[in-house]
């Protein structure tokens, strides 16, 4: 009997790319994912350090970014992140696909200094916010500290996956901001890496997510 190689069959990858636009009497919101890029970003919401933040996503994430916010800021700078979340939230949501081959689990343990934060990520289609970061200081630059958890449950909202957010160390605020924000982008790019073993498949014992 004559053994024949076996020809391996081409998986092809659709592009993991999206682009949402939101509008309100509030915010003007336009935001570009990549979540296959190298971690490129190009971030104007009017809020620097929020900025600052955002960029730790696209880096450290390998996602790249492109977000134009235009918001009520001669109020306050809520609506203006929470809308940011949402709408990367949708964006998210819509290139990601169906999510077969993704890892769909991420965790990540990211120090910066005295500031330890974790991470941990489902994406499962159901949203869900957990998150325990005790800010030590009201105001980090021009971001009002309560405003973090606003973009991540706007985010979780419109992007349908688990999220558990905790500081387990920090004195300075900006060292406990960043490191939440590292250790997101890191649990993400865990959690949408495709997985070699599992290209074309679910990650759910239900077949869909």
């Amino acid at each position: 009997m004559t053994n024949y190689p076996l020809t391996e069959v081409p998986v092809i990858v659709t592009p993991r790319i999206a682009e949402v636009n939101r509008k309100t009497a509030e915010t003007r919101i336009r935001v570009k994912v990549n979540l296959d890029g190298t971690g490129q970003s190009r971030l104007s919401t009017g809020i620097g350090f929020f900025d600052h933040m955002l960029d730790q996503i696209a880096r450290h994430g390998m996602i790249d970014l492109d977000i134009e916010a235009d918001g009520d800021l001669h109020i306050d700078g809520h609506h203006t992140v929470e809308d940011v979340g949402i709408t990367l939230g949708q964006a998210f949501h819509q290139a990601v696909g169906d999510k077969k081959g993704i890892r769909r689990y991420g965790h990540a343990y990211v120090p910066l200094d005295e500031a330890l934060s974790r991470v941990v990520i489902d994406f499962s289609g159901r949203p869900g916010l957990v998150m325990d970061v005790p800010f030590k200081a009201g105001m980090i630059g021009n971001l009002d500290t309560q405003l973090v958890h606003e973009f991540f449950q706007g985010f979780v909202n419109h992007a349908f996956v688990t999220l558990h957010i905790d500081n387990l160390k920090g004195e300075n605020a900006h060292h406990q901001a960043e490191t939440v924000f590292k250790a997101f982008a890191r649990a993400l790019r865990s959690a949408l890496e495709l997985d070699p073993r599992a290209l074309g498949t679910i990650p759910s014992t239900k077949g869909s997510l």
